[in-house]
C-alpha cells in the first residue's frame, strides 16, 4: 500500500478501482448516510460515478480524497479529504470525512483532519480549509472544532426532498493558513 499520509493510528492512501466493495459497505450504513442523503448509495452509483470521480480528482492536483486504514489492523475505516472545488482552485479546499460507524468515537476523524490540514498548509499550497454540515450534526461539528476550524455562518439551502433536521440549516466552518506559513 502506497501511503499518502500517516498519523499515529491511521494510514491514508489513494483510492483504486479495487475499493468499490469498501465504499459500498461504508455508504450502505444508514447511520453513516443519515446527515448526507438519508439512504444508502447504490453500488452502480459508486462504480460508475463516485469512485471514477475520486480517481479523476487525483489528476487535478495533490488534494483529494484518501482511503483511511487503521495502522494496527490495516482495516479500511472510511475516508478523509481535502477536496478542491470544481473550478480547480487548490488554495481553498473542503475538509471532508466519512468513517464507518463502528469506529465512531475513537477520534479518527479529528486525528486525520488535523493531519490533512497541516499537510495542506505546509505542502499543498492551501490557504483556506472549510467544511459544512447540517446544523444538527453535532458530532461532525465537534470534529471541525477539534480540528481547529471556527464557525462562520448558518445558511438555509433549499432541497427537493429535505432530510429531518434540514429546517435548522447548514453550518460552515473554516480555517485560514497561519500568517507565518504564508
Amino acid at each position: 500500500m502506497k501511503v499518502f499520509l500517516e498519523t499515529d493510528r491511521l494510514l491514508l492512501r489513494r483510492f483504486t478501482e479495487a475499493d468499490v466493495d469498501d465504499l459500498v459497505i461504508l455508504d450502505g450504513d444508514p447511520e453513516v448516510m443519515r446527515f448526507l442523503t438519508g439512504e444508502p448509495t447504490p453500488r452502480d452509483e459508486i462504480e460508475n460515478d463516485v469512485l471514477p470521480r475520486i480517481l479523476c480528482d487525483y489528476a487535478r492536483g495533490p488534494a483529494g480524497r484518501w482511503a483511511a486504514h487503521e495502522r494496527s489492523t490495516g482495516e479500511f475505516v472510511g475516508w478523509l479529504a481535502l477536496q478542491p472545488p470544481d473550478d480547480g482552485d487548490p488554495t481553498e479546499v473542503e475538509l471532508g470525512y466519512r468513517l464507518k460507524s463502528s469506529v465512531w468515537g475513537r477520534g479518527y476523524a479529528t486525528e486525520g483532519a488535523r493531519a490533512l490540514i497541516r499537510k495542506g498548509f505546509a505542502d499543498l499550497g492551501v490557504r483556506r480549509v472549510w467544511a459544512q454540515t447540517m446544523a444538527v450534526n453535532t458530532a461532525s461539528r465537534r470534529v471541525m472544532e477539534k480540528a481547529g476550524l471556527r464557525y462562520v455562518r448558518t445558511f438555509y439551502p433549499q432541497f427537493d426532498d429535505p432530510l429531518p433536521g434540514t429546517e435548522h440549516g447548514e453550518v460552515e466552518y473554516d480555517l485560514e493558513r497561519p500568517a507565518h506559513q504564508r
